[in-house]
């Protein structure tokens, strides 16, 4: 997978191919999909829910640039594989999951694994946790019509996220720069990432 799919297509991080070997995929996907955890694509997790496919979560991953010492919030945790690769990245990860039963779920499943330094928390990802606040990094694991105000402002002064923006079919991937009070927008690759679903995202249908 890290050959294949991941050096091949650009990826050269290597604290983040050196995360991606590291995390047993498979435990993460369900038992029917096993077979296929290693393949390039997204697999159902449930709850009409997916685990982004594997060059996706290196590419968010390389993207805001961890150094090891941050604390970083992703939204949309899903099964928690995404979190798992941040918590070998990363001093601290805190994951918010809006669906209980895949909330409690990715918090057995990576307690299980060893990842101690990952808080899963379910509730409204698109409002963040600001008691917790300000955070060094984010991810969106879901697709937003547009960058949620919430997160923007639970940024560090110096805080970057990289969120899929766009309708519910198409999405660009953007890297966001907190920069002296200001906010740059990079524009990375198109994707397509199920909808983050709150009060800042699309409502649940």
């Amino acid at each position: 997978m890290v050959e294949n799919q991941l050096r091949r297509r650009g990826i050269k991080d290597l604290a983040v191919l050196k995360a991606m070997a590291s995390v047993p995929r498979h435990e993460f996907v369900p038992a029917e999909f096993r077979y296929r955890a290693y393949e390039d694509v997204p697999l159902p997790i449930g709850e009409s829910q997916t685990i982004s496919q594997p060059y996706i979560v290196a590419a968010v991953a390389a993207a805001i640039r961890l150094k090891g010492s941050e604390r970083v919030l992703e939204v949309g945790a899903g099964c928690g594989y995404q979190a798992a690769i941040l918590a070998n990245l990363a001093k601290e990860v805190f994951a918010i999951e809006y669906r209980s039963d895949l909330a409690a779920a990715a918090a057995e499943r990576l307690t299980r694994l060893g990842y101690t330094n990952v808080h899963v928390h379910c509730g409204d990802g698109t409002l963040g946790l600001p008691e917790l606040a300000p955070f060094d990094a984010m991810i969106i694991s879901a697709a937003a019509p547009t960058p949620p105000a919430p997160l923007l402002a639970q940024l560090s002064p110096d805080g970057r996220m990289v969120v899929p923006v766009g309708d519910l079919e198409n999405q660009q991937l953007q890297l966001i720069l907190r920069e002296h009070g200001t906010f740059r927008k990079i524009d990375l690759e198109p994707c397509r990432f199920v909808p983050l679903v709150g009060a800042y995202g699309w409502k649940e249908s």
